[in-house]
């Protein structure tokens, strides 16, 4: 349809059929005033403010719901615009409080800047102003409810992108009130959203509550690494320290959004057990020293350790939040040792199909993309919470009729309606995804190989033949792994099903990795393929280093009993080190049988170069100056490079060593072969290990805000009440759990959603470090 032409202060403009005066307007740079319009979200005309002179109109019209129509002529500053929007801001002003030198929102706050060019300097209302009781929403939004104007941002954002309708509004007039229905806390993973969408100052950061002012801050660019999206951050910093963390709009990968996790991690980088000073432990323990004298120890030892067992017994662990140069340097340090075990994928146990992989695991689509989708199946993914921003895309293609399926071994709550799932035992997921593309076959002419046929082990069910019907009638669909798969016991198997599914249904096949795992590949830090992908001597994997142990570890940003899959494996394979050197943002009780401590940064306090999943480079800078004597990982391993006496390890600058990692674009996340094999049996009730979001890496873990969440529900384990009958428990019952030789007693939750054969005991807390990793185990009443 032709554009239609409009005139809006004198400008002539064509502008889009059913485009609204606002919309037009922001487009050509005229602002028209508003409290409650966003254009994220839907039109509400509730504040007024946005009034505007429209010829012919009886009366001033709300720009935010007026369409445009050919030949309209607008003024949004006429006299008669400018008195209505006075008048609307005299209204506003009547009940809302003369606070505003105490408010947390004071310099910017909208409200405050409008009443500037709209309020009188005298008010005309003498009644008594209202007060409405604040309500507790949770350790992450504070709340000042008299200062509410009732734009009912908050609750259209819940309602509409959230997806949880959390906050809603009760009473008429002025008598409403924004709130929880119940009195319960406000949970959404992306509830931080609400802060920034609040106009005034009734809803505002908990952890950031009366600790600067907005003028006193200074903006550095940055980018989230705790996640496979890549969420842009703005880090404000006030006197050299982190203050609170923003979005930074980037409508490709966060569009103005930010998961909670990427908002409030910030606290760890203040906290009072950040590694500042290099440490060496001796017969007497842990002792501060100088850079000089702990890199010379590190070298030292090293060296005495290639010395006596060869280069092949020395290893890097890394963990997958580091950025692309250190990821580079480390694995160019460690090979040029003469060592290929070097690795970043600490939570996965099987690494079958590392040959056939791609060049990174990749999303197979851009970001933006996934709204577009007509159908998805998620594999192995809780993406609402392991991946909060992706999971806001798909749930915009769910809003536009898109079929979503899943096969998990959870039924967990997501904020899109799931057209069909399979809510499986991690033992029986392979199965059933042989039987999904047996039903494909089948459906479509196509063959599978007998080896499939063999593991689906009979005919498909109701809801798996739902799964293979939508996704072949999609036009437009992607199977896509999610966080559990990649931990999963068989997930090269699982991969091969999922590549399998997606080319029997035309599908595009997705990667959901950890972090900076992306990053991680195409830097070489995987023992099979050098950067880019290049050849490398072959060298063990993460697991294998932990397995069968070496006699010299480089931990990288990691803490072993936290983040690998087994961490009383790696706590045994470090006992029996005969060197490790540990580097790290934070002391821990996790790196004891560490040798040498060298202090590195975290994300705020070094530059650095990050991948997302759809192959998206994206560099950050330091937001703040090294704390204490602590260094950006890059140079640290520069420096040790240097030390160890090796060739190419003379850079000045990060972006000196990104220019020696290749690129990879447009890339498939299609396997280069498949191969199945018979499933293993499960003898006993099998382990979910799943891993809370907000236990994934040392920084969360150190987000004190975000600790205190109903998302860290703390060590614990869950099962049905069917299945909790079977083993003559009920809800409450303190259980013995028995797994890799050891024992741990946790308290039992009666959860519906957990399948038949399988208990949800998490991963990432110290009480189930014991247990290892996602195995058979045998339960006993304590």
């Amino acid at each position: 349809m032709s554009k239609i032409k409009i005139e809006i202060d004198g400008q002539q403009l064509e502008v889009e059929p059913g485009s609204t005066i606002i919309q037009a307007a922001d487009a050509v740079g005229i602002y028209i005033p508003r409290f409650c319009y966003h254009k994220k979200l839907s039109v509400a005309a509730n504040c007024r403010m946005c009034l505007v002179d429209v010829e012919k109109a009886p009366k001033p019209l709300p720009a935010c719901a007026t369409p445009v129509t050919d030949g309209m002529k607008v003024q949004t500053h006429s006299a008669r615009a400018v008195t209505a929007q006075k008048g609307v801001m005299e209204f506003l002003l009547i009940n809302h409080p003369l606070d505003c030198p105490v408010c947390d929102q004071g310099g910017e706050c909208q409200l405050q800047d409008l009443a500037v060019g709209y309020g009188g300097d005298v008010s005309r209302y003498q009644e008594a102003k209202r007060i409405v009781k604040d309500k507790d929403l949770g350790p992450l939004i504070a709340t000042d409810m008299t200062r509410c104007i009732h734009c009912t941002r908050c609750v259209r954002f819940g309602d509409e992108l959230a997806g949880v309708m959390e906050l809603g509004g009760t009473g008429r007039g002025e008598h409403t009130r924004i709130g929880t229905y119940v009195e319960r806390t406000v949970d959404s993973e992306l509830s931080g959203n609400m802060i920034d969408l609040c106009p005034v100052g009734a809803l505002t950061s908990k952890p950031f509550r009366y600790s600067a002012r907005p003028w006193e801050l200074v903006d550095h660019p940055a980018i989230s690494p705790h996640d496979c999206v890549g969420a842009n951050i703005s880090v404000q910093v006030r006197r050299n320290q982190v203050m609170r963390v923003l979005p930074r709009e980037n409508e490709d990968v966060n569009e103005e959004w930010l998961a909670d996790r990427d908002r409030f991690s910030y606290e760890a980088v203040n906290g009072a057990d950040r590694a500042v000073k290099p440490m060496v432990r001796d017969a007497r323990g842990w002792r501060e020293t100088d850079w000089p004298t702990a890199l010379a120890a590190a070298v030292q030892g090293m060296k005495k350790v290639i010395s006596a067992h060869g280069a092949s017994q020395v290893g890097a662990l890394a963990a997958p939040g580091s950025t692309v140069e250190e990821f580079y340097l480390l694995q160019k340090l460690v090979r040029a040792l003469g060592s290929g075990n070097v690795d970043h994928r600490q939570r996965q146990r099987d690494f079958r199909d590392d040959a056939v992989l791609p060049a990174f695991p990749a999303l197979g689509t851009a970001i933006r993309d996934l709204e577009a989708l007509d159908g998805a199946l998620l594999i192995g993914s809780n993406i609402r919470k392991d991946q909060p921003l992706l999971g806001l895309r798909l749930r915009k293609a769910g809003l536009r009729g898109a079929r979503l399926y899943a096969v998990n071994p959870v039924d967990y709550e997501f904020t899109f309606d799931v057209a069909a799932k399979a809510i499986v035992s991690p033992a029986a997921m392979a199965a059933t995804l042989a039987r999904i593309a047996h039903a494909l076959a089948v459906a479509t002419g196509g063959r599978v190989p007998t080896e499939v046929a063999a593991l689906a082990g009979g005919e498909a069910n109701s809801a798996e033949r739902a799964i293979a019907d939508g996704l072949k009638n999609s036009k437009n669909a992607a199977v896509l792994l999610g966080s559990f798969a990649y931990m999963h016991p068989e997930a090269a198997q699982l991969r091969a099903l999922a590549d399998l599914i997606a080319e029997l249904s035309g599908a595009r096949l997705g990667l959901l990795p950890e972090a900076n795992s992306a990053g991680a590949w195409l830097a070489g830090c995987v023992p099979h393929r050098g950067p880019g992908g290049s050849a490398a001597p072959a060298g063990r994997n993460a697991y294998a280093m932990l397995e069968t142990p070496l006699k010299g570890y480089f931990l990288f940003g990691l803490e072993p009993s936290l983040d690998c899959w087994d961490g009383q494996l790696a706590q045994r394979a470090l006992a029996q080190a005969e060197f490790v050197v540990a580097f790290s943002a934070f002391r821990s009780s996790a790196l004891e049988r560490a040798h040498v401590l060298l202090p590195i940064t975290p994300f705020t306090e070094t530059e650095g170069t990050y991948v997302n999943a759809e192959g998206r480079f994206q560099g950050a800078e330091a937001a703040v100056t090294p704390r204490g004597e602590a260094r950006p990982g890059w140079k640290v391993l520069r420096v040790l490079g240097n030390q160890f006496g090796l060739d190419g390890f003379n850079y000045q600058t990060a972006a000196e060593v990104l220019a020696e990692v290749p690129r990879a674009q447009g890339v498939s996340a299609r396997l280069g072969s498949r191969q199945f094999v018979p499933a293993a049996a499960v003898n006993g009730v099998m382990r979910v290990a799943e891993l809370p979001m907000y236990t994934i890496d040392p920084i969360v873990r150190r987000a004190e805000a975000l600790q205190h969440t109903r998302d860290n529900p703390g060590a614990m384990i869950r099962m049905n009440g069917q299945e909790a009958q079977r083993q003559g428990m009920a809800a409450s019952t303190r259980v013995r759990v028995i797994s890799n030789g050891e024992a741990v007693t946790l308290d039992l939750l009666i959860d519906s959603r957990v399948p038949d054969g399988c208990v949800v005991i998490p991963a990432g807390y110290a009480e189930t470090v014991p247990l290892g990793g996602m195995a058979a185990v045998r339960l006993e009443v304590a």
